[in-house]
């Protein structure tokens, strides 16, 4: 399973918000393709933000995006549900962070990940730190990565040849 912080890892990290209070923010439409690609891989994908955000909920629903936990203070609490729903372990786990409130859940994973934005402390505990920034392919680049290391990417990607 993957599961993946949003404000700064899902998107760059910004928050727009107009006069009337309405949010909105931009995602990278390779990440969200490199979501699908992991879905017929047969792994499955979760969020878990610290941030409420309706227009978060409505992208993981297109995404078909299983578990959805918004405005989450304590991530390792909606970490340790999600293990539970699935039965899985620490080590069937990617985790997808960029901040401190993320390295509860990264020291945890079989398979952790930052951003290069991440403050040092993070990238320092991380097994990975991806050359893509949130919001510019991180997601993508971590798929691919697991993807190839599983042999699944060429059958993935050979549907476009």
């Amino acid at each position: 399973m993957v599961i993946i912080d949003v404000d700064g890892v899902l998107t760059d990290g910004k928050i727009i918000l107009d006069a009337n209070g309405i949010e909105s923010k931009a995602f990278y439409v390779q990440d969200g393709t490199a979501i699908t690609y992991l879905h017929r891989a047969g792994i499955k994908t979760a969020i878990i933000s610290g941030r409420e955000s309706k227009v978060v909920e409505l992208r993981a629903k297109e995404l078909c995006m299983g578990d959805v936990y918004l405005g989450i203070h304590n991530k390792l609490e909606a970490y340790e549900k999600i293990l539970k729903k699935h039965r899985i372990k620490d080590n069937e786990i990617c985790y997808i962070g960029d901040d401190f409130i993320d390295l509860p859940i990264l020291r945890k994973v079989g398979f952790s990940v930052a951003v290069p934005n991440a403050p040092s402390e993070v990238k320092e505990t991380v097994s990975y730190v991806t050359n893509a920034h949130g919001g510019y392919g991180a997601i993508r680049e971590v798929t691919e990565k697991i993807l190839k290391s599983q042999g699944k990417w060429d059958t993935i990607i050979s549907r476009y040849y």
